[in-house]
């Protein structure tokens, strides 16, 4: 029963409701790590499940030490499997409708100041011109895209050649849910990665390049472990452990002091909610004291 259940559920998140691989395996281990528990509670009909086997399960993830906010994601996991296996007939109701989701603490991201970044972009910018090789090439344009860009890494790693649009500076990226968006890139970025197309990849490029952008070492396709490894090599220039995110907390960070609405960081973030771009909101005090004296009239 439970590797039928498991299936379906997969095929609906892939297929209904649309989802990043990596979203559908971190749903599929959440459901089978609660099956695993139930099972060992001895129920044998999934009918028989009630919202005490449920808490029993979330009890026993808490006793491991697990975080606030890990709790918080299995609990939005379990309560969207009781949700549609109640309208698939596995159960009798939603029983996990009711569960409450416990608040995350918040805790501000970590970003570069102005003048930290410049030093991190020139300690690498200086690196590839005096080693010009395809690796130094190739991760300057990478820390000048992430930057410039604010795109998530599984973003960078998956662009393609044709996703460049070197007349109007753009990138088009595909984000979570397998959602498209246009995001503008600066001059410095869009020539550090015309730099390495030109140059730095086709000293790499193979036969099973394809189409990608970034190239490792053997002329794959980039993945995401090596993107953050560049970034924690560049960090060192400053003496920080950042990583590839933080440079995106930092570019949606930059843009506000720079005057960006929301909104426009919003969309350029690819985030789907307005909330999750407004942290940003708190993490500038220089923004704040700005916006105060160019509007209050007492100021």
């Amino acid at each position: 029963m439970s590797s039928e259940l498991v299936a379906k559920y997969e095929e609906h998140l892939a297929l209904v409701r649309n989802l990043a691989d990596n979203s559908i395996r971190g749903y599929v281990s959440d459901l089978e790590s609660f099956l695993s528990h139930i099972e060992k509670l001895g129920i044998s009909e999934f009918s028989d499940l009630q919202i005490t086997h449920i808490r029993s399960w979330l009890a026993n993830l808490q006793s491991t030490g697990i975080s606030r906010a890990t709790l918080a994601r299995r609990i939005v996991s379990i309560r969207a499997f009781t949700y549609w296996a109640a309208s698939q007939k596995w159960i009798p109701t939603d029983i996990g409708s009711n569960l409450a989701i416990p608040k995350a603490h918040k805790t501000l991201p970590e970003v570069l100041t102005r003048s930290q970044t410049e030093i991190v972009l020139a300690a690498i910018s200086a690196k590839a011109g005096e080693e010009p090789n395809p690796i130094n090439i190739r991760d300057l344009a990478i820390i000048e895209v992430l930057y410039a860009s604010g795109a998530r890494v599984s973003e960078i790693c998956g662009l393609n050649i044709r996703d460049i649009d070197m007349s109007r500076n753009t990138l088009q990226v595909l984000g979570k849910g397998n959602k498209e968006r246009v995001v503008p890139v600066g001059l410095p970025a869009m020539r550090a990665l015309q730099n390495w197309l030109e140059v730095g990849r086709v000293e790499l490029l193979n036969e099973s390049s394809e189409d990608a952008v970034f190239l490792g070492a053997r002329g794959k396709r980039m993945d995401q472990r090596t993107v953050r490894e560049v970034v924690y090599r560049a960090m060192q220039a400053i003496d920080s452990h950042m990583s590839p995110h933080g440079l995106r907390h930092t570019a949606a960070t930059h843009l506000l002091e720079g005057g960006a609405d929301l909104r426009t960081v919003q969309e350029i973030l690819g985030h789907s909610s307005l909330a999750t771009t407004q942290i940003y909101t708190h993490v500038s005090p220089e923004r704040l004291k700005k916006a105060y004296q160019q509007a209050h009239p007492r100021a």
